[in-house]
Order: structure tokens, then sequence, then C-alpha cells
């Protein structure tokens, strides 16, 4: 049998007490485990093992176990007073004893843990989360609502307060405390919450104020301003405004204030605070970063993934992407548009550097769908072409015109096959032209997707034209004796009809709405924001 190197290097005496050690850890891991403060006690008595030593490979004291596993309110206030000395004490994780009672939503624990040392409530993890802060994201309502009521009357809760409030807004969460509430009361409105919510944030605000000195406020709103702009919450930034003027100046460690920040994330609601500023806004128009990128150039980066991921298509992502930097070149000085940064490009050339796969990409998806909507459209044609010149019913032998020229299914099919077949062709030509196209930048803005929405909609026509010249012909050979059969041609053209148009309706919105729909910049409110 092999020694560990330990072994090795120790005496027979050390060896055996080392191992007593460790089997009376387990002795109390176990003990807690259980909930039997007795063999707790007994543990702690033969003091191999003292109160606050981690006894867990994870770094957890008793403690740390007895909290996260135990909701025997006695059990808990032995475990407390015993092991008082250790409350601050952390695992590997920095947690301390009264953040995992947050993880596990143990309010009882909780609120024995703050009694005994309300300093615990400020303390943070190896992420910078206080307890309250886990409390929420691990959606434990009771818990929460009592570490952040027990936040309220003590001192450092204005930072505390923002912090969460930072966490909040980063998760898109901010209405969250105020949901919780309400829910305890079984009464939620979304006006409400609203309303709450913003009252929560006010209260965040004013406690800053009252609590911070002046030259200090920025330290405490810059994090919850600045993660509020990227994330596009342009409410919590107007309010952080109105109550700290100064923080419209706040910039993060890349050297961008909130407007930059804006472009860089591609949060329109609040660069659209732009159109609602004073002569202010002109500062923005000249500003550079550190880096010399003019607001332009910021414009020219490429979006964040979780802004292009949700646009269907990358042809639709660069035509979001464009209309960004069209936009930025309105509002910015007509000079900046040639202005070069650091790196001696221009925003045109930092725009092409940075959307250069995105490009790609966006004809590689555009070809793709022109060519199967090719072969659909060439595919109509053919069949309503081949309707056209052999009528349902043949001609007259003698005239040569078709036998069921007076019937109005006849007049119905003959409109439907003609309104197919024009359709059908129209969609072709367009698709084609798409395939044939130089797919420049600037074509994906409203070129390529006006000839891809004309296309779309005329293969649409073309489809609904063709099934009712189908239902028309079926009519007329089999329907003259039974008018019924009309129904069943109705029901089943519908519903070929709504399978197909769920599948292509999105799409055609889409391009509809990101190509002419109202755009997404301009001025939103006649209420001035700075």
């Amino acid at each position: 049998m092999f020694l560990n190197y330990k072994e090795e290097t120790e005496t027979k005496e050390e060896t055996t007490l080392r191992r007593r050690k460790e089997a009376e850890k387990y002795n109390l891991y176990r003990a807690t485990l259980a909930g039997d403060f007795e063999r707790v006690e007994a543990v702690f008595d033969r003091m191999f093992v003292r109160p606050g030593e981690r006894i867990t490979i994870n770094g957890n004291t008793a403690l740390h176990v007895a909290v996260g596993t135990s909701k025997n309110t006695k059990f808990l206030q032995n475990m407390v007073r015993r092991d008082y000395s250790s409350l601050h004490i952390p695992n590997s994780e920095g947690s301390t004893p009264l953040h995992v009672a947050a993880i596990v939503g143990n309010t009882k624990a909780a609120e024995m843990l703050v009694k005994a040392r309300p300093n615990l409530l400020f303390a943070e993890d190896n992420e910078a989360q206080t307890a309250v802060s886990r409390a929420l994201s691990n959606m434990h309502t009771d818990t929460y609502l009592f570490l952040w009521e027990q936040l309220q009357d003590r001192e450092g809760a204005s930072y505390s307060g923002c912090a969460l409030m930072v966490n909040m807004i980063s998760s898109k969460d901010y209405h969250s405390t105020i949901i919780w509430g309400l829910l305890r009361f079984k009464f939620v409105e979304a006006a409400l919450i609203e309303v709450h919510a913003k009252l929560l944030l006010r209260g965040i605000c004013q406690l800053i104020k009252l609590k911070i000195e002046y030259s200090h406020h920025h330290d405490y709103y810059k994090n919850a301003i600045l993660e509020a702009t990227k994330q596009n919450a342009y409410k919590v930034v107007k309010i952080i405004v109105s109550e700290f003027p100064n923080a419209i100046w706040s910039i993060n460690e890349d050297g961008h204030n909130i407007i930059q920040c804006a472009v860089i994330n591609r949060s329109e609601t609040v660069y659209n605070m732009l159109y609602q500023m004073s002569e202010h806004k002109n500062i923005y128009k000249t500003i550079k970063d550190p880096l010399g990128n003019n607001l332009l150039h910021l414009a020219a980066r490429l979006a964040p993934d979780n802004k292009l991921n949700p646009i269907s298509g990358a042809a639709l992502q660069i035509q979001f992407e464009l209309q960004w930097f069209k936009e930025v070149e309105r509002f910015v000085c007509p000079l900046n548009i040639l202005e070069k940064n650091n790196f001696g490009e221009t925003p045109q050339m930092a725009f092409t550097k940075e959307h250069k796969e995105l490009l790609i990409e966006g004809e590689k998806w555009m070809k793709e769908t022109a060519q199967s909507y090719t072969i659909t459209a060439a595919l109509i044609t053919t069949i309503v072409f081949a309707a056209a010149i052999t009528v349902p019913g043949g001609n007259d032998q003698v005239k040569g015109t078709p036998l069921f020229i007076d019937k109005t299914a006849f007049k119905i099919f003959a409109i439907s096959d003609a309104i197919s077949l024009f359709a059908a062709v129209s969609s072709l030509l367009m698709f084609l032209s798409i395939l044939t196209a130089r797919f420049s930048e600037k074509d994906f803005l409203r070129k390529l997707p006006t000839k891809l929405i004309i296309g779309l909609s005329s293969l649409f026509i073309s489809t609904t034209a063709m099934l009712v010249a189908f239902g028309a012909t079926l009519f007329l050979v089999f329907g003259h004796d039974n008018s019924q059969i009309l129904i069943y041609i109705a029901v089943l053209t519908c519903l070929t009809l709504t399978s197909f148009v769920p599948s292509q309706f999105r799409l055609i919105y889409d391009l509809i709405s990101a190509t002419y729909g109202r755009s997404i910049f301009g001025k939103k409110s006649d209420n001035r924001f700075y």
C-alpha cells in the first residue's frame, strides 16, 4: 500500500491526529444534515473541530450546511448561538451563511442571522453579490422582501439598493420586486406595477441623496444608468437623470457616455432621447471617445448578438445595421462622415470592415431564399398556363369556344387563372432579378428588400388565385348535379390557405415592417429630457 506525500512527511502521531480530525469533520457534517444539535455539540466539545472551520470541499462551515438544509427553528437558533463567531466566514464562493439562506430561500435562518449580525446584509460574495441580490435572482419572494426591508433603515443601504437596481436592470427584471409584493396579496395590473417600479427607483435615488455626500453621488448611480442604457431601459435612465442631472455625463470604462453606449448597444429608446434634448444635444454631434471614434464610428460597429439574433435572416440584420448607420449619419456634423479615427478609418470604412461577414451571410440568405421561391413560381406558372389552354369541359367543336363560357364558375376560373399566371410571372422575374443583383451594402437598405417583398406578395397572390381557379374547375366538372360540393371546395381551399399563409406571412410582415413601417427613431414624446 502506497502512502500519500502528506503521510510520508508526517509522524505517526500527526497522521493519527489528522485522520481523527477528518473523521470528526465528517461526523459534524452528518450531524448537521440530520439536524441533531446534541451530536453537533458533542463534536465541538471533543475539540478536534472548532466552530467556523470548513468541513466540506467547497469550504462550507457547519453553519453554512445548517442554513442550507434545515428550517428547524430551534436547531438553527442553537447553531447560530454556538457558531456566533463564524457568522461572517465565507465559503470558497465567497458566500456567508446569509448568502446561503438567500440562495435556498431560508427566511427563518435569514432573520436569525441578520438579528445576530446586521452587517451581513452588505457582505458581497466572489461575484460582488449581496444576500438580497441572491434572494432576488433565485426568486425567493419572502426572503427577498425581508432582506430588502432590513436594508431600508441601515447605513450603507443606498449603495446596496443601487447595486441591487443594477442587477435587476441587467436581468431586465426591475419590476420583479413590485410584482412579487403584489402577488402576495393576489393583486397585480400592469400600469400599477410600472408605477410602483418607478417609485422604487425614485426611493433608492432619494436614499442616496439623503445619506451620501453630493460629491460621492456619482459612485452610486453610475453603474445603474450605464446598465439601464445597455438594456434599453429608457424610463430608468430618465428617472435617474431627473434625480441626478449630472448622471447624463456618466462614462463607462471605455470612455463612452450614455448616448455613445446607446448607439453601440443599439438601444433605440435611449438614443431617441436626443430628440427631447435642448441644444445640449449638439455636444454629441462632434464628441469622440479615447480612440478617436465619433458617434458615426460607433454606429459602424457590429451590433451585439442579443440585438441581431431576434431579427429573421441575415439580410434583415444588415438592413437593421444600415438603418442605424444612416440615422446617426443624419445626426452628426457633415465633417464627421469623412473623419478618421486613431486607426485611420472613416465611419464607412469601419462599417464595411465590421460587417464584411454579415454581408456575405446576407447575400447567401437572399440568394437561397430567392432561389427556393423561383422554383415555386416557375411551377405555378407552368400549371396555370397549361390550365389556360386546356379549359375545363373542353371547347365547342364548331365555334371553338369553351363549353362552360356562360357559367359564372367558368368566369371565376378564367379571371383567377389569369391573375395567377401574371402574378407568378411577376414573382419569377423579381426573384431572378435578386439572383443577378450585385449585392452592395446600400442595396440591403431598400432595393433588395423591396424586390423580395414584391416577389413574395406576388407569389402569395398567385398561389391564392390558383387555388380559387382549381376550386372553380372542380365545381364546373362535378358540381352541376350537387351544389353542396361548393362547401367542401371552399373549406379545402381555406384550409390550404391557412396552412400556407402563417408560414410565409411572417417573413413578408417583417420585410414590410422593417422597410416601410414606422421608424424606430424619432421624437416619441414632447416632454423635455435635458
